[in-house]
């Protein structure tokens, strides 16, 4: 009898411990079918996500200065493995994965660490392939991928709320190749991208950009841009929205000299890291969709954000956002988390990483019987 007793109490602790009855679990409100659980906890600042080919998830973070691996060895849909492959980083915010090979981003530069996957437990000194970004710390911390064409892409953010910069540099995206060399600017114009994708149709990139601060509440909205070409310039400092003039540059430039958003999100609610859905797991009309993390407001009179919304593509073109996840945002301005990164799981599933509780959530759809 005590031996099952045991056996009940460290089940329970168990629940616990992954969520069983967790309050922040609890609080999140998902469609029907869809259900929410921990992949990883104790992962302090997560930010940006890769998935290696071995299924490996690599984790950036910002405020911590470290780059984590987690594997879930025993496939059940949990890390029960966690390995610090890097500290005392500046930023290492972005993380991309290509044959093996893990490149992170830092403020001024982006490192490499060779073949990864086979020395988690003692990491290769990582090569220095870039190190001529600025080091400015405000918006300084960078989001990585690798675009279709083998480049590594990441964003150069304005080093402060709005400001004409004399090095164009800043507020762009840039690419370079994946040994350091061909640096380009692809795009101007955005202020402070911190998460991209590219659409699993047209192979045509799409990014975030969050507005600036202290035009109010209400304006001006956050972005999603549309980049199918090198050269485009999105506005800042100059317009906002597409549509709205900044006071002291606006004179200087007309809204109409610059490409508008594809989609305007509510003013403030920071959409940083977004996923074309292409997996099998969720029913059919969640194909081709866009899922966005926003990540929250910092200083809006009422928070708005902390939540994950989906965008609907008709025609090579957003036509509808809906809510999917909610709940980190409780009445009163409480605040349970604050969603960052979305990741696509060979099963189907999505990883959505929360810097402020320090955990990753699994999303999962369970079909009915």
């Amino acid at each position: 009898m005590k031996f099952l007793s045991f056996l009940f109490f460290l089940s329970w602790i168990t629940s616990i411990a992954w969520g069983g009855s967790d309050p922040v679990l609890s609080a999140i409100q998902l469609p029907p079918g869809f259900h929410i659980d921990y992949f990883a906890r104790d992962v302090p600042n997560a930010r940006s996500m890769a998935l290696g080919e071995d299924g490996t998830v690599y984790v950036g973070t910002r405020t911590e200065g470290k780059v984590y691996a987690l594997r879930d060895a025993d496939g059940d849909g949990r890390a029960d493995k966690k390995y610090v492959l890097a500290k005392g980083l500046k930023m290492p915010n972005g993380v991309a994965v290509h044959q093996g090979n893990l490149y992170v981003a830092e403020v001024s530069r982006i490192l490499r660490f060779d073949q990864i996957g086979k020395h988690l437990q003692n990491p290769p000194k990582p090569k220095v392939i870039f190190d001529r970004f600025p080091g400015d710390l405000w918006h300084g911390w960078k989001y990585l991928r690798i675009g279709p064409d083998n480049k590594l892409y990441t964003a150069v953010g304005a080093p402060c709320n709005v400001c004409l910069s004399r090095e164009r540099i800043y507020a762009t995206l840039v690419r370079l190749n994946l040994d350091g060399s061909g640096f380009e600017i692809f795009a101007e114009g955005v202020r402070n991208s911190v998460g991209f994708d590219w659409h699993p149709k047209t192979q045509t990139l799409w990014f975030t950009d969050n507005g600036r601060d202290w035009l109010g509440d209400n304006r001006p909205p956050d972005e999603l841009n549309h980049a199918p070409k090198k050269g485009m310039h999105f506005g800042y400092p100059y317009c906002h929205g597409g549509d709205l003039p900044d006071p002291r540059y606006g004179s200087e430039s007309s809204c109409d000299d610059f490409i508008p958003p594809a989609w305007r999100f509510g003013a403030h609610v920071a959409p940083l890291g977004i996923r074309f859905y292409t997996g099998t797991q969720f029913p059919n009309n969640y194909q081709g969709r866009l899922f966005v993390a926003q990540h929250g407001s910092w200083n809006r009179s009422d928070p708005v954000g902390y939540r994950v919304v989906t965008l609907r593509f008709q025609h090579g073109l957003p036509v509808e956002e809906k809510v999917f996840a909610q709940g980190w945002l409780q009445p009163k301005g409480k605040i349970l988390g604050r969603p960052v990164d979305i990741l696509q799981m060979p099963d189907g599933s999505l990883l959505v990483s929360d810097d402020h509780r320090g955990v990753i959530y699994r999303i999962r759809y369970v079909k009915e019987k």
